[in-house]
């Protein structure tokens, strides 16, 4: 197996176990009453899932880097991943809006900084929509990731990810315990270790 091959199986197998993880803590917490979950038991799922997606994919692209392989090796794993994410974090906040609007408790950010999350934590949920808008922008790479001005996307985007780490963690009702916070703060120490990483690379490269 050549390394393209391995930086390949590692990206995928990445992203599976990742998500198999986060299904198990969000499982464990429901008691894994699936068939019976109401919208707001169900919609943290799917924040688990987008974030620990777009972790495995800053490790898979350092990983690849380090290895000096090409970016199309990963091509084919980050666009079937990149659409699911994009999915996902639609779901996240979007079902806790509807559930909260067919409660009548209005719509965001009112409905939920002022009744669904703790008072002082309504700051919290703004960073996670501007976050969100942030990751909607990051889509537009497709037509756009030439212009000169994209890489203050890119710089927001970072950004935008340890913004969701804190947010996961003060908001997260699978991350306040047990095994899956530790591994939680292991998601964002090695995140912050790769954007050191990637942009000590950009630098190096810039003065060379």
């Amino acid at each position: 197996m050549n390394k393209e091959q391995k930086i390949q199986v590692f990206a995928w197998s990445l992203s599976a176990t990742v998500a198999i993880l986060a299904i198990i803590a969000w499982g464990g917490d429901i008691n894994w009453k699936i068939f019976d979950v109401s919208t707001y038991q169900l919609f943290p799922v799917f924040g688990l899932l987008a974030f620990s997606l777009m972790w495995a994919h800053y490790m898979a692209s350092a990983a690849r880097q380090h290895l000096n392989v090409d970016r199309e090796v990963l091509k084919q794993c980050f666009e079937v991943t990149s659409w699911l994410v994009l999915v996902l974090i639609f779901l996240h906040p979007g079902l806790l809006t509807y559930q909260l609007w067919r409660d009548g408790l209005g719509l965001p950010p009112g409905s939920v900084t002022k009744n669904y999350v703790a008072p002082g934590l309504g700051w919290v949920v703004v960073l996670a929509e501007v976050s969100l808008l942030i990751f909607l922008a990051y889509e537009l790479r497709r037509w756009f990731d030439k212009k000169s001005w994209w890489k203050y996307v890119q710089y927001s985007s970072d950004a935008a990810m340890l913004a969701i780490f804190y947010h996961g963690l003060r908001l997260g009702g699978q991350l306040q315990g047990g095994w899956f916070r530790y591994l939680w703060f292991f998601y964002g120490i090695t995140l912050f270790i790769v954007l050191i990483y990637k942009y000590f690379r950009k630098l190096s490269s810039n003065k060379s």
